[in-house]
């Protein structure tokens, strides 16, 4: 009768623990920083559904394509 054993679960690490089992113990030159929230880079200047209106409207102030000449059928 073969052993049946359950996998090890994982268990998640923070970042001093992954940290700790990768490097080893860290000395006093080593710290964990905690950064701000980055903020945005520029403001968004329409949504995209602005931008689908005002391209819809774009299209609509078009002249119409002028009509194809019509070219005599070939004979053979």
């Amino acid at each position: 009768m073969p052993f049946w054993r359950k996998p090890d679960r994982l268990r998640p690490l923070d970042e001093a623990a992954a940290y700790a089992r990768c490097h080893g113990d860290r000395d006093e030159s080593v710290r964990v920083v905690k950064l701000p929230a980055r903020r945005a880079r520029y403001d968004l200047l329409a949504t995209g559904e602005e931008i689908r209106r005002r391209f819809e409207e774009r299209i609509d102030a078009r002249e119409p394509d002028p009509p194809l000449a019509q070219t005599p059928p070939a004979t053979a």
